[in-house]
C-alpha cells in the first residue's frame, strides 16, 4: 500500500495550488474525496484515493494519463454523445474534469466492468483481438444449456451480420435453476463484437436476462458499486499494458 500523504500536500505536489490555499479550500468545504467532503487533517493514497476540487479532478503531474474502471448500470451507452438523449457513461466520470473515452462497449442493457481512459495507445491496445486480454463475463439466460448448447457457444460461429467466425469461447456453468428454468454462465472472451454475447446465445437457443462484465485481464468490478468508478493505480495499468502487448497463439 502506498503511502498516504496530507491533502494539502497532495494540492502541492499536483501543481494546483499552495499547501496553505488548499486549507482554505478543504476548510471551505470545496474538496471531496471519494465523494465525500473533506476535512482539515485528512490523508489521502495519491494513487488510489479520488480527488476533485470544485467539480475538477486532481491527478498527480506524474500521472500523465488516466485509467478508471468504472462500473457501468444498465441504461447508459458508451458514446460521448448521443442523438436519442440517452445517458452516457461519460456522465458518470464528468468529476474527473477530463475527457476519458470507453475502452470497447457494452451495450445499453448490459452491465458491469468498463475501462474508460484518455491513453488512446492503451485503447487501441486493448482493444486489438490478436492480444491476450481476457473479458470474462457473468451471463444469465432463460433456459439450461445441455452439451448441445454447450458445445455450440463454445465453437467458432458465424454470427449474423460477420463475415469471419469468431474466435471460440471458453464457457462453463456457473449454476443453475430448474424451478426457474434458468441458469448462470461464466464466458470468456478476446474479442469483442458487436452484441457477441446475445448473439451467440441466441444462436444456441438460449436467451439473456442479464449480462454483466466482472473483469478486464487483471482488472475486475469487484468493490466498485454500480455507478461509480476507481481510478486505477500505476502499478494497475502497467500490468494492464503489459498484458495487452503480450501476442496470443489461436486455438482454432
Amino acid at each position: 500500500m502506498a503511502e498516504k500523504i496530507r491533502l494539502q500536500k497532495y494540492f502541492s505536489d499536483c501543481g494546483v495550488m499552495s499547501r496553505r490555499a488548499a486549507e482554505k479550500e478543504i476548510a471551505e468545504g470545496r474538496v471531496k474525496v471519494n465523494g465525500k467532503i473533506a476535512l482539515i487533517g485528512d490523508s489521502v493514497e495519491p494513487d488510489r484515493d479520488r480527488v476533485v476540487w470544485n467539480g475538477t479532478g486532481i491527478v498527480p503531474k506524474s500521472q500523465t494519463k488516466t485509467v478508471v474502471a468504472l462500473n457501468k448500470p444498465r441504461g447508459y451507452v458508451c458514446t460521448s454523445k448521443d442523438e436519442k438523449g440517452r445517458k452516457q457513461v461519460t456522465e458518470l466520470v464528468s468529476d474527473l474534469g477530463m475527457r476519458l473515452y470507453p475502452v470497447g462497449r457494452l451495450d445499453m442493457a448490459s452491465e458491469g466492468l468498463l475501462l474508460m481512459t484518455d491513453d488512446g495507445d492503451l485503447a487501441n491496445l486493448l482493444t486489438h483481438p490478436g492480444h491476450a486480454v481476457a473479458k470474462i463475463y457473468r451471463v444469465s439466460v432463460r433456459g439450461i444449456p445441455d452439451e448441445k448448447q454447450l458445445e455450440v457457444l463454445s465453437s467458432p460461429l458465424l454470427l449474423e451480420g460477420e463475415t469471419d467466425p469468431i474466435e471460440p469461447v471458453e464457457v462453463f456453468v456457473v449454476d443453475t435453476d430448474r424451478q426457474k428454468n434458468s441458469a448462470r454462465l461464466e464466458m470468456t472472451l478476446y474479442e469483442g463484437r458487436n452484441r457477441q454475447i446475445r448473439k451467440m446465445c441466441a444462436a444456441a437457443g438460449l436467451e439473456v436476462t442479464r449480462l454483466r462484465r466482472i473483469r478486464i485481464g487483471n482488472i475486475s468490478v469487484n468493490g466498485i458499486a454500480p455507478g461509480t468508478y476507481r481510478v486505477l493505480t500505476q502499478r494497475e495499468t502497467d500490468r494492464l499494458r503489459s498484458l495487452a502487448k503480450q501476442k496470443r497463439e489461436k486455438t482454432c
